[in-house]
């Protein structure tokens, strides 16, 4: 990843603690193979499941894995920038915080692994909800069957490459014009990313 010092992301356990969904990539004698799949961060290790008719998890793979992390993204117009009326030199470009973590990937067939992992992304994503759904809301069999239809894959984490562009590269101004024209879009979450960058 191309990150320049002024972009580089020091801190990103935000990012990985968040409920999320990330892309895992791995090298295989067939080329590149990616499955988007929701994670959890666990430490040293990201873990998840994919389903077992998804042949990727029991393709060997060649060298690192890699889990692509997204945060925050957006499009910011040159028309954010009061720098345009000035003199005119601005271009478009993109905000966004990602994250690139690297290790060796391993699988997990185990029910009990499973069921304690599908349990706890569970209450993680259901935590924000009114009434939070459970695993043990559903019926013991149905549960036992879904887990037998899902393969744990665990990153355990050898190094991680992270960038965060926000804007840190314009002046002040250009920074305040892109927070106000981030939330006049309604995009409060990329506003917020790029104040808290600055």
């Amino acid at each position: 990843m191309y990150v320049p010092a002024h972009f580089a992301a020091d801190d990103i356990s935000e990012l990985l603690a968040r409920p999320q969904a990330a892309d895992l990539v791995t090298m295989t004698e067939d080329g590149l193979v990616a499955t988007f799949l929701p994670f959890l961060h666990d430490g040293g290790s990201l873990l998840g499941h994919v389903a077992r008719n998804n042949d990727h998890w029991s393709r060997p793979v060649i060298g690192e894995a890699m889990v692509i992390v997204h945060g925050p993204d957006a499009y910011v117009s040159p028309g954010f920038y009061p720098s345009k009326a000035e003199h005119g030199r601005v271009v478009p470009t993109w905000n966004y915080l990602t994250a690139h973590v690297y290790g060796e990937l391993r699988i997990h067939d185990d029910v009990e692994w499973l069921d304690a992992l599908v349990r706890r992304l569970t209450d993680l994503h259901e935590a924000a909800e009114p009434t939070p759904w459970s695993v043990d809301d559903a019926p013991p069999a149905f549960v036992a069957g879904q887990l037998r239809a899902i393969v744990g894959v665990e990153l355990v984490i050898s190094r991680i490459e992270a960038k965060l562009k926000m804007s840190q590269n314009r002046p002040a101004a250009d920074v305040d014009g892109v927070v106000a024209g981030l939330e006049a879009r309604g995009d409060h979450v990329a506003a917020a990313a790029v104040r808290a960058a600055n």
